[in-house]
C-alpha cells in the first residue's frame, strides 16, 4: 500500500520544496561562477606601475612601487646617490631637492608626487665641463662642512635660499637654513659661503 504524500497547505510536497530549493542553489552558484570568469583580474595595488620623471633635464621612465619615495627612487632606480637618507622622517635636510624650483624634502615626497615636474638634484648643479656652481665653490672657499654627508641637502637649500631672497643678512640665512642639520656644526661657516656665493648668484 502506498503511503499518502505529505503536502503543504498550498499543495506543495516536501520532494518538490527540496527538489526547487537545490536547483535554485545550482543556478546561483552557477551564476556566480560565470560572473567571476567574466569580471577582470583586479591588479595588484602594490604591484609596480609605470611612471616618467624629469630629473636634471633628463626623462626617466620607471616601474615603481606605489609606495616608493622620490629619494628611494633618485638613489635605487636612477643611480643618483648625492641626495642622502639621513633620518628618513624630513627632519634633518639631507634629502632636500629642488622641485619646479623649490625646496623639497625626497623623504618625504611619493615618486608619483613628481611625475610631470622639473626634479634638480645636487648632480646637475656644476657645468657640463666640471666647473663648480658658486655655492658649491663656495662651501669648499669657508670650509663649510666636515664629513660631508648633510652637504648636498645644505647645498641645494643654500641655493634656493638665495633664489627665493631669503639671504638679505646673516640672520635671515639662518632662519632660512634651520631646516637643515650639520651635526659637525660648521653653520658659521654655511653662513660666511652663502653670504659669498649669493652676489656671485646675482651676477650670473
Amino acid at each position: 500500500m502506498t503511503p499518502p504524500k505529505t503536502e503543504t497547505r498550498s499543495g506543495w510536497s516536501r520532494r518538490n520544496f527540496l527538489t526547487t530549493t537545490m536547483v535554485s542553489g545550482m543556478s546561483l552558484t552557477l551564476l556566480e561562477r560565470s560572473r567571476a570568469d567574466a569580471a577582470p583580474a583586479r591588479a595588484d595595488p602594490r604591484g609596480p606601475y609605470k611612471i616618467e620623471l624629469r630629473v636634471n633635464g633628463q626623462r626617466h621612465q620607471l616601474a615603481l612601487d606605489v609606495r616608493t619615495t622620490l629619494l628611494d627612487a633618485l638613489r635605487e632606480h636612477m643611480g643618483l646617490t648625492g641626495s642622502k637618507k639621513g633620518c628618513d622622517h624630513g627632519q634633518c635636510g639631507a634629502c632636500t631637492v629642488l622641485i619646479d624650483g623649490k625646496r623639497a624634502l625626497s623623504c618625504l615626497t611619493f615618486a608619483s608626487m613628481a611625475e610631470g615636474r622639473e626634479v634638480t638634484t645636487i648632480e646637475s648643479l656644476a657645468a657640463a665641463d666640471g666647473t663648480l656652481h658658486p655655492m658649491q665653490q663656495a662651501f669648499i672657499d669657508h670650509d663649510a662642512f666636515q664629513c660631508g654627508y648633510c652637504t648636498p641637502g645644505q647645498i641645494m637649500s643654500a641655493v634656493a635660499c638665495v633664489n627665493e631672497g631669503h639671504a638679505q643678512n646673516a640672520a635671515q640665512i639662518r632662519e632660512y637654513m634651520s631646516g637643515n642639520l650639520c651635526r659637525c656644526a660648521a653653520y658659521p661657516n654655511i653662513v660666511d659661503a652663502i653670504e659669498q656665493a649669493k652676489t656671485q648668484m646675482k651676477g650670473a
